[in-house]
């Protein structure tokens, strides 16, 4: 089974204190942080908080995956099967994936952050080095200096996290995303994917979706 100690965590909190969470975590990371610099504001929020897909426009199979970057399991379908989905039918123009934010916890919410301010050249790129350097942003004493040294790696200077970590607006948008995402779909965990309408809950394996897919390329 993929429910996790996040999982049950998570069933405990209702949608207000999710909110409450992450304007604590805003909280945290200014009293860390210091005072704002707006290096990191040229990127318009918009653009920070619009959709992120990987495929074609007009694919005609939708795939959304609601995601934490802290997630075990998010990290197993990143590495293990996402590529065959997108070689066999994103590639191929048969499915777009769109990718959701639901932070499960402060420093997930963080990396969240920074992969959307990387830009959206650079969003998927980063989400892949947050994922692979997980087990250590998520466990290191110092979270924010492990998250600035992830970030490195995708072109992004710590006063460029820093910039990102204060902008309010943004940390709101990724909240909605994932009020969103519980509200209109029943996400309480991750992954959560909704495949040409049909929910799918865990990091399944390649066949799990490649039925789904070829069930609604049938249609």
């Amino acid at each position: 089974r993929f429910y996790s100690q996040q999982h049950l965590v998570f069933q405990e909190v209702n949608l207000l204190q999710l909110a409450q969470g992450l304007a604590f975590a805003l909280t945290v990371i200014l009293a860390v942080s210091g005072p704002f610099s707006g290096a990191a504001q040229a990127q318009g929020v918009s653009d920070m908080l619009a959709e992120k897909v990987l495929g074609k426009a007009d694919a005609p199979v939708t795939m959304i995956e609601y995601a934490s970057l802290s997630c075990p399991h998010c990290r197993e379908f990143h590495e293990k099967t996402l590529p065959q989905i997108k070689e066999k039918y994103i590639d191929t123009g048969k499915v777009k994936l769109i990718f959701r934010d639901f932070p499960l916890g402060q420093r997930a919410l963080a990396a969240h952050m920074v992969a959307s301010c990387a830009g959206p050249v650079r969003y998927f790129a980063m989400v892949s080095i947050l994922f692979r350097d997980q087990a250590t942003w998520s466990q290191a004493p110092d979270g924010l200096a492990a998250i600035q040294a992830s970030a490195r790696k995708g072109g992004m200077s710590p006063a460029q996290v820093d910039s990102c970590l204060r902008n309010e607006e943004l940390l709101q948008g990724i909240q909605k995303t994932a009020e969103a995402g519980n509200r209109d779909h029943g996400v309480d965990a991750t992954p959560f994917f909704v495949v040409a309408g049909e929910k799918v809950s865990g990091a399944q394996n390649f066949k799990v979706f490649e039925d789904i897919i070829e069930r609604a390329l049938k249609k």
